[in-house]
């Protein structure tokens, strides 16, 4: 699922994909929060949260992007990266994507499948390429 390795973090594709495109940003090295890294780690992994943020809505045409460090259930930093779009619900536009039913999360027709998602996934990793953060 790696896309791509960054200056401070792995880009790691979602391993559910209801909205196409979603993403994870892991650390370089194995921390809880954010909060247990240097200044320099801390800016150097938003700066790369924001890169694949700009990697995803290119990729997807997404009209934004929603980002995600919480924490609440895994207990390691990473940051979640999900593009929504026009095509979504106005109503659960503004509302945050943890408020989909519990069966986007799980359901196997929302899984990662390299055959259905492999073009977005290879547009992340090209334009990640493209502006030499790898």
């Amino acid at each position: 699922m790696v896309m791509a390795k960054m200056e401070g973090g792995i880009a790691v594709f979602g391993d559910t994909q209801f909205l196409e495109g979603y993403s994870v940003l892991l650390p370089k090295k194995e921390v809880n929060s954010l909060n247990d890294l240097d200044l320099a780690e801390r800016t150097l992994f938003l700066k790369d949260m924001s890169i694949l943020g700009d990697a995803v809505m290119q990729a997807t045409n997404a009209i934004s992007i929603n980002y995600d460090i919480l924490g609440n259930t895994d207990n390691f930093l990473h940051a979640h990266v999900f593009p929504r779009f026009s095509t979504e619900e106005p109503e659960r536009l503004k509302k945050p994507v943890w408020l989909y039913s519990s069966d986007h999360w799980s359901d196997k027709s929302y899984s990662y499948d390299p055959k259905k998602h492999e073009l977005v996934r290879n547009k992340i990793t090209a334009y990640l390429k493209e502006f030499e953060v790898i």
